[in-house]
């Protein structure tokens, strides 16, 4: 006797699954769009912006590969994690709106996808349940290219300056436990890192990180906030061997929070 394995549920395709109806928007980047229920906010995304969504996914031919509606469970993730569809897609809806997308193969996972991905064309039907807006990103120091003649400089080559004063006497040491915010940029003005964008505050040994923050961080007061001109030397090197790693001199706002 034979028994036969019952199939995974799936929610039916909508009817114009294959393409893009007439009334559908298509931007300059190719993707279509379509709202079928207006939403009930007024705010945006941004490109940055956390979002909280049920969603189901088709290929063109109409077989459903992901829901979060079956599994009973909406997914949150950062808008510049995910496909540039998505990124895209959810920038133009409002909280409470649902939209179907119809994203080409370029702005999803293409036509040799990772393993388990589906290939080519997608359409998505998508609700945005809730928006959770991330800071915005510090502005980019005027003296960013080059240390003011105002800086302190150490015999190491850093060069500093307090931004504002800390309320305490007592400075950490180099194997001290330390709490801080921070952003950095390269000296083009590119920032690379910030924990202020992450909206955490990050906790590090001073003898774990590079040279300029050991020493730089030294310097400081609980409390204070101040930016460092890094030299390469200092940071991660010019032709660094970490992948990722920014190159050369550095630039680094730093807020002491806490120390141990």
């Amino acid at each position: 006797m034979t028994v036969t394995q019952p199939s995974a549920p799936t929610l039916p395709p909508p009817p114009d699954v294959a393409a893009a109806p007439a009334d559908a928007t298509t931007t300059a980047s190719g993707l279509a769009s379509k709202v079928l229920e207006a939403g009930t906010g007024s705010e945006h995304p941004g490109p940055t912006d956390k979002v909280k969504v049920h969603y189901t996914g088709w290929t063109k031919d109409g077989k459903m590969f992901d829901s979060s509606v079956l599994r009973g469970q909406p997914i949150t993730f950062p808008l510049n994690g995910v496909i540039p569809g998505w990124t895209e897609g959810l920038q133009l809806m409002v909280v409470g709106e649902k939209r179907r997308l119809w994203i080409p193969g370029a702005l999803a996972y293409g036509t040799n996808p990772r393993p388990g991905a589906p290939m080519g064309d997608l359409v998505f039907d998508v609700e945005l349940l809730d928006i959770v807006h991330t800071p915005k990103p510090p502005p980019v120091p005027t003296d960013v290219k080059a240390p003011p003649a105002s800086a302190k400089k150490t015999a190491s080559g850093l060069a500093y300056r307090v931004l504002a004063p800390g309320s305490g006497t007592t400075h950490p040491t180099s194997s001290s436990s330390v709490v801080v915010h921070y952003s950095g940029w390269t000296p083009d003005g590119k920032m690379f890192d910030s924990s202020v964008m992450r909206g955490e505050p990050i906790r590090f040994r001073l003898d774990n990180v590079i040279k300029g923050w050991t020493e730089g961080v030294q310097l400081m007061t609980k409390g204070e906030k101040a930016r460092f001109w890094i030299p390469g030397s200092l940071a991660y090197g010019d032709t660094p061997t970490r992948p990722g790693a920014p190159a050369g001199m550095l630039v680094f706002d730093i807020e002491l929070i806490d120390f141990q």
